[in-house]
């Protein structure tokens, strides 16, 4: 069931001063985690960035018994194992620079199913809490899966709601399976399982619910998915980072704005003040940024809108032209197909959002309107 690559997989990164980003580096140089293993030290340090310290913990065969033990821990819990340097992990996590070289993952998901990442306090509020009640309610017939920490709060509202409305779930773990934190979720954990969702980690068997693995979580909360929620947060709650993150990987990010005075609204004023996120403000416009839209035919043809013609800009209409014809169009495939740098186009592509002509979606995607 498993492969000798993700033996040596496990145990190079058990090594000390292995890390995701360094591990890597070396998987990607050496071919695999079993070539690395297996190579003499002298020409792992001829790679960049690589000293002696770091691979000094290398070879050790207490790592590679400790590897063994995580391999019949997975197969006794129907565990998978996801390598990064093999291209296996999930949507566009492999995108960020600090990926996860390995990911534990038990139960499936639908992964053509595009993901969408909600977070924030542990402390919900009836504001947050009906935010997200409102929010799977009309989402329920669109095809997405939602993602969060499983956590109490936000998190388990989110991971409910999703059940609720029938919308597959995935909760990103703090800690290795052979716990769980918080205990009063399990019972939750069970049923996203059963109904077409999935828990992943990080962190292998040998791994608590450290203080610090929170953070390390929250990267992989903001990286698998193209756009990240705020509902809820205060000054410094752990929301933030995952914001943060997700503006790192350059992810869409959207904020639920709330009154000043209010503690658990203040976390997301403070990301919209800053521009490190989008102010959310009201549900129908938010689906179509994040792509889950729904477009009703039947009233467009009972209300026709009366199109506007506005005389363009060369500039402009050469690019108006390109998006209408390659609707959902990136950034990047425009930028290529005009054979011009993407940061002299957005200019022009704010300007036909003024004009009404071009509507911005998640992941720096464009639609002619």
């Amino acid at each position: 069931m498993y492969s000798d690559e993700q033996l040596y997989s496990i145990a190079l990164r058990r090594c000390s001063f292995i890390g995701d980003i360094n591990f890597f580096k070396l998987a990607r140089a050496f071919g695999s985690a079993k070539n690395v293993w297996q190579t003499p030290k002298k020409d792992l340090a001829h790679i960049d960035g690589i000293g002696r310290k770091t691979i000094s913990d290398i070879g050790n065969s207490e790592h590679l018994g400790f590897a063994e033990e995580e391999l019949k821990f997975c197969e006794k819990n129907a565990v998978r194992i996801r390598l990064r340097h093999l291209n296996e992990l999930p949507f566009i996590l492999s995108e960020c620079e600090d990926a996860p070289a390995i990911l534990y993952q038990k139960g499936d998901f639908n992964e053509d199913l595009k993901p969408i990442s909600l977070v924030g306090t542990r402390n919900i509020t009836a504001y947050g809490k009906k935010f997200v009640e409102d929010f799977f309610e009309q989402s329920k017939n669109q095809k997405y899966i939602s993602v969060s920490g499983l956590a109490l709060g936000v998190d388990k509202e989110v991971h409910e709601q999703s059940l609720k409305n029938n919308i597959p779930t995935i909760g990103v773990l703090a800690h290795g399976f052979h716990t769980f934190y918080p205990s009063k979720n399990r019972f939750l954990a069970e049923k996203m399982i059963e109904n077409g969702g999935a828990l992943l980690s990080e962190f292998n068997s040998s791994q608590k619910p450290d203080r610090e693995n929170f953070i390390q979580r929250n990267r992989i909360v903001a990286g698998v998915s193209p756009a990240t929620l705020v509902v809820e947060t205060a000054f410094g709650g752990g929301s933030i980072s995952t914001a943060t993150f997700a503006n790192i990987y350059n992810r869409d990010v959207f904020a639920l704005p709330g009154k000043i005075t209010d503690k658990y609204s203040q976390g997301c004023n403070h990301l919209i003040f800053q521009n490190k996120a989008t102010a959310i403000s009201n549900l129908p416009d938010l689906f179509d940024l994040l792509g889950i839209g729904e477009t009703n035919n039947l009233m467009g043809e009972l209300f026709p809108q009366k199109k506007i013609h506005v005389n363009l800009t060369d500039a402009q209409q050469e690019i108006f032209d390109e998006i209408s014809a390659n609707p959902n169009i990136t950034l990047d495939d425009l930028a290529e197909k005009i054979a011009r740098p993407s940061h002299k186009i957005l200019p022009t592509i704010l300007e036909l959002e003024l004009l009404g002509a071009v509507k911005s979606l998640s992941g720096r995607q464009f639609l002619a309107v």
